[in-house]
């Protein structure tokens, strides 16, 4: 499947670009949620908010490595951001799902709600969509 991406695409700095602000709205976000939940269990369901959203410690702890690690592999790029966006974009993706799923249980350990469902779709898919396209040719 690899040999199917395309290599040196004319986009490539727009998706870069794009994988760069989504990461910095995952850093926000992870910032933000983390002051606003100082003092809460891990896995509270409390009412902290983060850009609009629930958040809770956990939440904000994910956010904040997944939002480092997406801005450190666009900043070194040499394909390292490519793996990184599908990786991570991926897990945004499956996250939302498994949330959506739990979120009307006391499993929602996330504090998810649908709107933090659908903004987990939203960046799972930039970055996967990034990682798709980033790819540049090997020396």
């Amino acid at each position: 499947m690899a040999s199917h991406m395309p290599v040196n695409h004319s986009l490539r700095p727009l998706y870069r670009g794009l994988a760069l602000l989504t990461g910095l709205l995952v850093l926000a976000f992870g910032v933000l949620g983390f002051l606003d939940s100082q003092g809460d269990p891990l896995f509270a369901a409390g009412d902290a908010q983060a850009l609009g959203l629930p958040t809770n410690p956990a939440l904000a702890y994910g956010c904040l490595a997944a939002g480092v690690l997406v801005l450190l592999a666009t900043l070194v790029g040499h394909n390292l951001d490519r793996h990184v966006d599908t990786w991570v974009g991926s897990a945004f993706l499956v996250v939302g799902t498994a949330m959506l799923v739990l979120m009307g249980t006391e499993h929602n350990i996330l504090n998810f709600t649908l709107a933090t469902c659908i903004v987990s779709y939203a960046i799972g898919s930039i970055l996967l969509t990034a990682g798709m396209y980033v790819r540049v040719a090997k020396r």
